[in-house]
C-alpha cells in the first residue's frame, strides 16, 4: 500500500493546486488525500502531511503587526496550525510549502517577517518559473536530499520566516539572505520550503523533496526512525 499523504488546500485555489501536489506525491510513490475543511481531516488515516501554499498567515498567530496588503484566511490558519501541532505531537512527517513552511515555524514558536522584501536586499519575483537563486546550507538534510549546488526556484511569497521555531534550523537562503527553507533537526521529519516545488515536477531536485516526505511517511507507517530512513535513501536519482 502506498503511504497516504494528507494535503491541505485553499478553498479558493485548491482545485488547481491540489492536482499538481497529488501528481508529485504519486511520482514519489505515495497517494494524496485532499483536506480543505476540518471535516476532511483525519490524521490517523494518513502517514504524512503537506501544509500547502496560499494566503498570508495572520500576525495574530505570532504577535506580529498587520500589513495592509496582506490577504488573510483565519479559518485556514486555525485548521492548519491544529494539523501541524497534532502532526508534531504524533510524530507524523510533514512538508510545508510556502505559507506551509511559515506555518511549521509558527507552530513551533517562531515568527514571520510580514514584509520580507523591505528587510532583505533580495530581488522580488512573482512567478512559477525557476528564476530565484537559493543557496542550500551545507550539512543540512535538504542539501543531502537535493544535492548541495545552488538551486533555481520559483517565488510567490511576500512573508518569510524571521525567528526560528524550536528545533528548527535554516536549510536555505536566497542571495539577499532571506530564509528560503527550514528543517527540523530531529524526528519527526519536517521540512519547509518557501518556493513551490509542485510546479517544478520536471526538475529532479524538486521531485526529491516529495520523495523524501514519502520515504519518511513509509518509515512512520513502519514505526522506524524517519530521518535515518531518509538519509539512507540519499539523493533522488
Amino acid at each position: 500500500m502506498k503511504p497516504r499523504i494528507g494535503v491541505t488546500a485553499s478553498s479558493r485555489s485548491g482545485w488547481r493546486i491540489f492536482p499538481l501536489v497529488a501528481f508529485n506525491i504519486w511520482l514519489a510513490g505515495g497517494k494524496a488525500v485532499k483536506w480543505v475543511t476540518a471535516g476532511d481531516v483525519d490524521i490517523d488515516a494518513v502517514h504524512g502531511v503537506i501544509i500547502g501554499g496560499g494566503d498570508d498567515i495572520s500576525p495574530d498567530l505570532y504577535g506580529g503587526e498587520l500589513v495592509t496588503s496582506a490577504r488573510l484566511d483565519p479559518e485556514r490558519d486555525a485548521l492548519e496550525q491544529n494539523i501541524a501541532r497534532i502532526a508534531f505531537e504524533d510524530g507524523t512527517p510533514i512538508l510545508g510549502i510556502c505559507r506551509g513552511s511559515q506555518m511549521l515555524n509558527i507552530t513551533l514558536g517562531g515568527t514571520l517577517n510580514q514584509d520580507a522584501y523591505s528587510t532583505y536586499e533580495s530581488r522580488k519575483y512573482r512567478t512559477i518559473l525557476p528564476r530565484k537563486r537559493v543557496r542550500l546550507e551545507p550539512e543540512r538534510r535538504l542539501s543531502t536530499i537535493c544535492g548541495p549546488q545552488e538551486m533555481r526556484v520559483n517565488a510567490l511569497h511576500s512573508q518569510a520566516v524571521d525567528t526560528l521555531g524550536e528545533g528548527l534550523a535554516v536549510a536555505a537562503r536566497d542571495e539577499g539572505g532571506m530564509i528560503q527553507a527550514i528543517e527540523r533537526v530531529r524526528d519527526p521529519f519536517a521540512i519547509g520550503v518557501q518556493w513551490h516545488p509542485e510546479h517544478l515536477f520536471y526538475a529532479r531536485r524538486q521531485r526529491s523533496i516529495f520523495r523524501a516526505l514519502v520515504t519518511a511517511a513509509r518509515a512512520y507507517r513502519e514505526s522506524r526512525a524517519q530521518l535515518a530512513h531518509v538519509d539512507a535513501e540519499g539523493i533522488s536519482p
